[in-house]
């Protein structure tokens, strides 16, 4: 994995952590216990700071950043879906962003929502607790039903058992030809 400090600043990684080989965490960043950051994510604390809460997952191609001097948060037990985009904003605890979406700048994700793939939530955006947001742009379809929410709890929890795993028996086989 390619951990970068840039201007004095180092990221902080918890332990129980587990970083892909080939993503890049550059930076102002915070990253809690038993996160998963997938292959070829990117996390780039250089203008701005990025904190990814406990239990929370970055899968593949997820480029997380901010504006100069702003910050991202990524709440606990988020799962951040393959190739999502989230910049500047603030997610809050147990949010699923589907694959391919995009959160733009200062927009606000409450606890619990699900936001689905190939969705751009735009700027400035609220969006409450428990919904479920569709489209381009963003719209708030409704709330959350117990079957997404156990469904997007099921993923998350899927997820961090991925940490332990991924510590335990990732061997490289064949760097090349």
């Amino acid at each position: 994995m390619a951990i970068y400090e840039f201007e004095g600043k180092q990221p902080e990684i918890a332990k129980t952590a587990y970083i892909f080989p080939s993503a890049d965490i550059i930076g102002d960043v915070s990253i809690g216990d038993n996160c998963f950051i997938g292959p070829n994510a990117v996390l780039r604390g250089d203008w701005g700071y990025i904190r990814i809460g406990s239990g929370s997952n970055i899968q593949d191609t997820c480029v997380i950043h901010s504006v100069p001097d702003g910050g991202t948060i990524i709440g606990e037990n988020c799962h951040i879906g393959h190739g999502a985009i989230v910049h500047q904003a603030e997610l809050g605890k147990h949010v699923l962003v589907g694959k391919n979406a995009v959160i733009m700048n200062w927009a606000n994700i409450g606890d619990e929502c699900i936001i689905g793939s190939g969705c751009v939530v735009p700027q400035n955006r609220v969006i409450e607790s428990n919904s479920l947001v569709l489209g381009v742009p963003g719209k708030v379809v409704g709330k959350i039903s117990e079957d997404q929410k156990n469904y997007s709890l099921g993923a998350t929890k899927l997820y961090q058992t991925l940490p332990k795993r991924y510590h335990a028996s990732l061997k490289l086989l064949n760097n090349g030809y």
